[in-house]
């Protein structure tokens, strides 16, 4: 037997159905007995959503209002009535199971099911199997519309029903119609057979990836916005309705190893992801989450492994994994599973548990635990922030693909903090600073296209151009060392900086417009550790972790770091032409524009860092042929460092090292000479650490 569904929401209609998180208002429903073609009685039901505010499409379509809604009985109450009727007509009928029947896909998999999970109750067994009408009436007849253009009033006129939709109230003529296509399919001629149900996956299934499998595109979503407490099952959940793939959730990660808001998903099929699209905006709590496409490539670099370690730690299916951090370096698998306790057992005791390692085999205080039920995982959780040795422990749900960037993508592949390109030259920048004082001699650009450069800067800033400062132009880039839409420059003065805030100000540039505002160095520091600026004054940074916190602007005037084949140029082999005589004039000198490379080996752990400061005169970095180089060195004489002498850097020092343990760790190699002060001209900073091997500088 079938059961024809029909819904209808307070919002949208037709193909848009669900897509704008209104809840059901509608069902009707009627009993179909494939076997000797009879039907139950059609039953029309109202639901009482919790919002009555219908759109003007819901009233003009339907014709129901909140008066007549605030009368009817709430979801839960309304499937039931739906489960008990439908097995009332069963048995007039002489049967005992059937399955749904619907219009589409919309109103189980986009409307019933994410309605239901929100409401913390379950659906009954019956909404998780169902045909849809749509699909099976084009396998009956192939030279019928395409699927997605099908609906009722088409496949009835396709075989000649009548389609006056006036006649009935809503709801029941299109309840009534489907009857009728389903006999006509069920005819003589047709004798099609209802054998492929549609499913929906009861629960999400975890598991590895690895890195040689095939993923198709299409099948791929980026969810943006997540609370970073958020697990693989609570994005599951969001999608409820929607069949992910097994292992299909892949929480993205931030240089330093934390939920960054974001996940990948992939689903079955491409049909699938198109619906899970139609979810853009829709909430997760009180905060709306953005869907987007992605590829299969982006989801193999967040989810793909190789590990021979993490899969079999994986290869044990259906397990809720945990994430512990800030593990003591010298815990153990037993300190581990002492502070777990008997309550909530590790599945395999010791196999079980990963730790997760540096390349060089030193802990990070990070480890993933295998539970194999719901309940034990429960029980870890509230563990959170319970003291192992002198340590408190962090627990948090995670997922395989987690495990696979913890362990492959991150620690086990490079480390956090980039080292040091080679070969390297430390060179002093000319003397310059930015201000870091309440003068107000600054501006900060909001807004600008993220394809804009210095040119377009300067072209915006008009004649203003003159005023800015040596070295003056900061462009603001994000970690991954984009353009943020931000730039600050410095002015002359105080009177500068207003007259250009107030003529600029709101200014178009290319097809945006951009806000300027006026400000101090003090500020321009502020905002670059997370705060925000406008006119109406400052808010401070939501975060003023160390770990966190930008160095000043200052830091800039320590030795700079930049590549060999770079350093070898000079100022006039670097910087293009001055752009105009007046420009020419009003610039000073021209220098050396450090790539930003150099600058995010300074920052690498801030939201934010400065491009290298720039002049008017100063447009980019502009590559010489290997020729050009070797002319400049030897015209010049530029000194640098012989080839043998070599900077190290150390890492992962306890904090309580002191300069005797440096020395004596070194013991038996030798130092730098002290005489490196012909080669370079150096600052203080630069030559403790060339000359004076007791003031190693250690990151």
């Amino acid at each position: 037997s079938l059961v024809v569904l029909f819904g209808a929401t307070a919002g949208a209609y037709g193909a848009k159905l669900g897509s704008d998180e209104r809840e059901l208002i509608l069902l009707v429903w009627q009993v179909v007995d494939l076997h000797s073609k009879k039907v139950g009685t059609l039953h029309k039901s109202l639901v009482k959503a919790d919002n009555l505010d219908l759109s003007d499409q819901c009233r003009e379509v339907s014709g129901l209002t909140p008066e007549g809604l605030s009368k009817a009985e709430p979801l839960d109450r309304v499937l039931q009535q739906f489960s008990q009727l439908v097995s009332s007509d069963l048995k007039v009928l002489g049967r005992s199971s059937y399955t749904l029947c619907s219009d589409g896909q919309l109103l189980i998999r986009q409307v019933l099911h994410p309605e239901t999970s929100k409401k913390n109750f379950l659906l009954s067994d019956c909404f998780y199997s169902f045909y849809d009408l749509r699909k099976e009436f084009h396998a009956c007849y192939p030279s019928s519309a395409a699927v997605k253009d099908q609906t009722i009033k088409t496949m009835a006129e396709y075989l000649g029903l009548g389609t006056d939709e006036t006649e009935e109230d809503f709801g029941v003529w299109q309840v009534k119609t489907m009857v009728a296509i389903i006999f006509s399919m069920l005819s003589e001629s047709c004798n099609h057979v209802f054998t492929e149900p549609e499913t929906v996956k009861y629960k999400y299934e975890t598991g590895p990836c690895s890195k040689s499998e095939t993923v198709d595109s299409e099948t791929v979503i980026r969810a943006r916005g997540l609370p970073w407490q958020s697990s693989d099952q609570d994005i599951a959940r969001f999608f409820k309705g929607l069949n992910i793939a097994k292992g299909g959730v892949a929480l993205c990660l931030n240089a330093q190893g934390r939920r960054n808001g974001e996940a990948l998903v992939r689903f079955v099929n491409s049909e699938q992801r198109d619906l899970a699209l139609e979810r853009h905006k829709h909430h997760m709590g009180s905060r709306y989450i953005e869907v987007y496409k992605a590829t299969g490539e982006e989801f193999l670099k967040i989810a793909g492994g190789t590990s021979n370690e993490v899969a079999q730690f994986l290869s044990k299916e259906n397990q809720v994994i945990i994430r512990m951090r800030g593990l003591p370096f010298t815990a153990t698998q037993e300190d581990v599973l002492g502070f777990l306790g008997p309550e909530c057992p590790v599945t395999g005791g010791k196999e079980g548990l990963l730790f997760v390692k540096y390349p060089d085999g030193r802990p990070t205080g990070d480890a993933f635990v295998l539970f194999s039920c719901e309940e034990y995982a429960q029980n870890a959780l509230k563990k959170h922030k319970e003291i192992l040795g002198k340590r408190y422990i962090e627990l948090f749900r995670s997922t395989a693909a987690e495990v696979q960037q913890v362990v492959l993508n991150r620690y086990m592949s490079t480390p956090l903090i980039p080292t040091l390109p080679t070969p390297i030259i430390p060179v002093i920048p000319p003397p310059y600073t930015i201000a870091t004082g309440s003068i107000r001699d600054c501006v900060r650009l909001r807004g600008l296209p993220y394809t804009a450069g210095i040119d377009d800067i300067l072209e915006f800033m008009g004649d203003a151009t003159a005023d800015i400062k040596p070295h003056g132009v900061h462009m603001v880039l994000n970690q991954q060392g984009r353009p943020s839409g931000d730039a600050f420059i410095q002015m002359k003065s105080a009177d500068k900086a207003f007259m250009v805030a107030q003529k600029c100000h709101k200014k178009m540039m290319k097809d945006r417009y951009v806000e300027v505002f006026q400000c101090s160095g003090e500020e321009m520091n502020f905002v670059l550790m997370g705060g925000t600026l406008n006119r109406s004054g400052l808010s401070p940074p939501p975060c003023k972790l160390p770990c966190l916190s930008p160095p000043a602007y200052a830091a800039f005037q320590a030795a700079a770091v930049i590549p060999a084949e770079a350093a070898l140029y000079q100022p006039q082999a670097l910087l293009p032409a001055t752009r105009t005589a007046q420009a020419s004039a009003a610039a000073p000198p021209a220098v050396t524009y450090y790539p930003a490379q150099a600058a995010q080996l300074y920052m690498n752990y801030t939201a934010y860092y400065p491009s290298p400061p720039v002049s008017p005169t100063t447009v980019g970095y502009i590559a010489a042929p290997p020729g050009a180089v070797a002319a400049a060195a030897t015209a010049t004489h530029t000194p640098i460092l012989p080839q043998p002498g070599a900077l190290v850097r150390m890492q992962g020092l306890p904090y309580n090292t002191g300069v005797k343990e440096i020395l004596s760790f070194f013991q038996g190699y030798q130092y730098a000479p002290d005489d490196y002060n012909g080669l370079i001209q150096l600052s203080d900073q630069a030559r403790s650490v060339l000359q004076a091997p007791k003031e190693w500088v250690c990151l």
